[in-house]
């Protein structure tokens, strides 16, 4: 598969078809951030739009720290919940995103159009922002809480869809630079470079390089990236010719999954054992003499071994008893890490064909080489370590075609458009042998591994999605409607290589008609009431460790299958004022055959998870967002969200006995309120922001009794322009140094109870970053 891989990446950027985007009809109100001062804010809440839609533009996410995921940009939009273990959202193992109860992967991704999965961490289907493109060249990003684009290229958005799309190649050429350093010896760079109108009509193009390094800040480890943008542009009448490729290579060393007993017993700051190899080698052999000891006893408890058969330890010397303060093998392991090369290539073309035809089309390639690493006590090496490094290994190959026809007349807006995607993913979970040495590993951390000792399970999966969507937009002035619909068929087929016991075989995910309306009401040009309602379908996941494959065979041939739909209605309100913003919504969402998958023994074990069809979840909730311009120097917004998710039905056998109470209980790490607060002082030259973020509780278990705490967050940042192309900037991430539980279910929920599934967010951290443009 790899010389598949690299062949086809030649030929991935020259592909043309067609683009999904749908015309965006939002009205954007650019407000000057100081007079003079040349900084644009962009916000947009959605003005023009019949659902409820936000969006966030460039240069709100340029007074973030640098290198901020954009995921942490959207978090202080109403509904939205995002948390992850680092200071900049970009930690894909911690990184999680939900909306209205909705986890990631029941959310829909795109980049300019272009299918990014449901990117979560072990992506089957596409990538994280954080690799498909580099902060700095994101020029919006649009956020739909409820009723996304007919149009968006997903599999997945049952609960909203997160629409990123990329800065075009300036008209006049220029170099922008930056530099930062901060906490835990963070080091970022970044640089673009554009060419302008190479010639009068001729192309522009714009090559951008970051490059990243910064220490974990707890443990020992790294996160390190390097990614690559180029985009070219060649205008053609009132249309353009395009075409990018972007590629990322990330190498970062992860954080210890804790559980609220480990957090009380050893702290917030506990941490894997790296850089202590001789600690982690005296854990594992003892844990190995523990195992020998429970099946001695096992075999003189049934009779199998004689009474007075000597118990003979495999690590003689090293005892059944872990050093202070390890009370259990899975406390700490040695060290864990993701890594993840990335090439994004697509080529196309927008064009006007005549006066009421609008055509858009492009074509798209991804290849993917990952490997998610743990240095595992449970698998010793034979005549070496009493540890392996278990792998979960990742090649992804997908080529797709999205394409829309915009045709206008008169009050109507009539588009209809496709998406096509062959997806190839191979997934694998082996094991790596390690030396029996002191003081350090025989392999490292951060590099891909080679000369397997084992293979558990080897699964080629291919998925084919065709989607098709049809939509009018009829504007009589005062009232316009919306309708349309989009029909969707996912097949997966799974086929072993080395089974390991997991589930092979076919699915499909057919629906041919999924509708969406929408009505817009303007009482005059300042206030509008709007209303939608949605239907919606999410694909079965094609992936060994998650989705209906992600079990063993009895229990997949088990499942009364069926997919995961969603039936959402909005309604809500708008008004603007040359100093005021604000929305007010509510929402109604009824998601019928929701899948859960109960986690099965500790993450780094990696057992097949229980998948159990909860029924339904019902949720409703009012969002309310608001801008106020106080002063041409001084704006504040404020966003809150109230949600209520809950199983409307328990978790039963096919005899009717319970296996999880989980009707009435609130959904798995759906907080009730959310509420965010900001204030940005510009006074051209200087500017201060200071924003808060409210989270509540949040459950982990299906049964409700294991929770986290809410919290409060403060990040502020402070800068001076020195000029119009010079400026330095300073970033505080949780400003009071809050100790929190940020990240939960990186190991999946229990049924009840604790479980080692949580992460810490991080400490108080400061960054310092300087801007230079020519």
């Amino acid at each position: 598969m790899t010389t598949i891989f690299r062949g086809r990446l030649r030929t991935g950027a020259a592909l043309i078809a067609m683009l999904a985007a749908t015309p965006a009809f939002a009205e954007e109100v650019a407000v000057d951030a100081a007079d003079g001062a040349g900084v644009e804010e962009i916000v947009v809440l959605g003005q023009g739009q019949a659902r409820q839609v936000q969006e966030l533009g460039a240069a709100d996410i340029a007074l973030e720290v640098a290198g901020i995921s954009p995921l942490k940009a959207i978090d202080k939009l109403p509904g939205v919940n995002f948390q992850a273990a680092d200071p900049f959202g970009a930690y894909e193992w911690s990184a999680r995103i939900s909306i209205r109860g909705f986890s990631q992967n029941q959310l829909g991704f795109t980049l300019d159009g272009i299918p990014l999965g449901d990117m979560n961490y072990g992506n089957h289907n596409g990538l994280h922002i954080s690799r498909a493109i580099i902060s700095e060249n994101i020029g919006k990003v649009e956020v739909a809480q409820g009723a996304g684009s007919l149009a968006a290229a997903s599999t997945s958005n049952l609960g909203g869809t997160i629409e990123f799309f990329s800065r075009e190649p300036a008209d006049e050429p220029g170099v922008e630079a930056s530099g930062t350093y901060g906490s835990d010896d963070t080091k970022r760079a970044f640089i673009r470079v554009d060419s302008g109108e190479i010639a009068p009509g001729g192309p522009r193009l714009s090559l951008s390089y970051a490059w990243q390094d910064a220490d974990k800040w707890k443990g020992n480890g790294v996160q390190r990236q390097d990614q690559v943008n180029a985009r070219i542009v060649q205008p053609v009448g009132d249309g353009q010719f395009f075409g990018f490729v972007n590629y990322s290579n990330r190498r970062e060393n992860d954080y210890q999954d804790l559980s609220a007993e480990m957090i009380g017993r050893l702290g917030y700051n506990w941490d894997n054992y790296a850089k202590n190899w001789d600690l982690a080698v005296q854990v594992a052999k003892i844990y190995q003499n523990q195992t020998a000891r429970a099946a001695y006893n096992a075999a003189v408890a049934d009779g199998s071994l004689p009474l007075g058969t000597p118990f003979v330890a495999p690590y003689a010397g090293i005892g059944e008893s872990f050093p202070a303060p390890v009370a259990t093998v899975d406390d700490a392991y040695y060290d864990a890490a993701g890594l993840r090369k990335d090439w994004l290539a697509g080529a196309g073309v927008e064009a006007p064909l005549g006066e009421y035809w609008t055509f858009k089309a492009s074509g798209y390639y991804h290849g993917n080489e990952g490997r998610g690493l743990w240095f595992t006590p449970y698998v010793t090496t034979p005549g070496g370590a009493p540890m392996t490094i278990r792998t979960t290994e990742y090649e992804i190959e997908r080529y797709g075609i999205v394409a829309s026809s915009l045709f206008e007349v008169g009050a109507n807006k009539f588009e209809i458009g496709m998406w096509y995607e062959d997806n190839d993913f191979n997934q694998a979970r082996r094991f790596y042998g390690l030396d029996d040495t002191t003081g350090a590993p025989s392999r490292g951390s951060l590099t891909f591994p080679t000369d397997p000792l084992a293979t558990q399970w080897d699964f080629d999966f291919n998925t084919q999605t065709l989607q098709y969507h049809v939509q009018d937009t009829l504007d009589l002035g005062s009232f316009q409607i919306n309708g349309g619909w989009k029909g969707l068929r996912v097949t997966n087929l799974a086929t072993p290589i080395v089974s390991g016991g997991l589930a092979s075989g076919k699915t499909e995910a057919k629906d041919w008609f999924l509708p969406q309306a929408g009505l817009l009401y303007r009482l005059n040009d300042d206030n509008e009431v709007f209303a939608s309602y949605t239907e919606n379908m999410r694909a079965y996941e094609s992936s060994a460790t998650g989705g209906p494959f992600a079990t063993t065979q009895a229990g997949f041939d088990a499942l009364d299958l069926k997919p995961e739909t969603s039936t959402t209605y909005e309604i809500g309100f708008r008004t603007r004022s040359p100093r005021f913003q604000g929305v007010i919504a509510g929402y109604y969402v009824d998601f019928k055959d929701r899948i859960i998958a109960f986690a099965n023994g500790s993450g780094i074990q990696g057992n097949p998870a229980i998948l159990q069809n909860v029924g339904d979840v019902r949720s409703w909730g009012v969002e309310a967002a608001g801008t106020f311009r106080v002063t041409p120097e001084l704006s504040l917004f404020a966003s809150y969200a109230y949600n209520d998710s809950q199983y409307q039905d328990d978790v039963v056998t096919a005899a009717g006995a319970v296996v999880a109470a989980t009707a009435g209980k609130t959904v798995v790490n759906s907080p009730k309120h959310l509420a965010k607060g900001e204030i940005t002082w510009d006074m051209g030259s200087f500017f201060v922001r200071a924003a808060a973020n409210y989270t509540s509780k949040r459950y982990y278990s299906y049964e409700n009794d294991a929770e986290v705490g809410g919290f409060v967050i403060v990040d502020a940042s402070i800068g001076y322009r020195l000029n119009d192309r010079i400026s330095i900037q300073v970033n505080a991430t949780n400003l009071f140094d809050k100790e929190y539980v940020s990240t939960i279910g990186t190991n999946g929920f229990a049924n009840s109870g604790d479980a080692q599934t949580l992460l810490a967010g991080a400490p108080q951290q400061f960054f310092v970053t300087l801007k230079a443009g020519f």
